[in-house]
């Protein structure tokens, strides 16, 4: 099992940037597909962006072309820059990390605590 602890999270204006962080920990990290999930009050859970333990990566259309996913394995760590900000991005930002068999339409795996991004003006 891994443990997770996301950061970077804040309030910014629309078309600002953040970058959010998510540290692993307890097991080996480059073994993992990672992905980055949002929450907005009163919606589902949604897959953001996925990246895999060689290194291919995935992105819901809503931010194509806005966000990117990256990992480092020498840290342990997953980065998802975030550009372009719109209101409809406000929401807790999770980090998530799972072994195959891979299918990111269910939430299962290990989870963070979560990072807040608001968007507003």
């Amino acid at each position: 099992q891994v443990q997770l602890v996301e950061s970077g999270g804040g309030l910014v204006q629309p078309g600002g940037s953040l970058r959010l962080s998510c540290v692993a920990s307890g097991s080996i990290f480059r073994l993992y597909a990672m992905g980055w999930y949002r929450q907005a009050p009163g919606n589902q859970r949604e897959l953001v962006a996925s990246i895999s333990s060689e290194g291919n990566t995935n992105y819901v259309d809503s931010v194509k072309g806005r966000f990117t996913i990256s990992r480092d394995n020498a840290k342990n760590t997953v980065y998802l820059e975030v550009n372009s900000l719109k209101y409809e991005d406000t929401a807790v930002y999770y980090c998530n990390a799972r072994r195959a068999p891979i299918d990111w339409r269910y939430l299962y795996g290990s989870w963070g605590q979560g990072t807040q991004v608001t968007v507003s003006s």
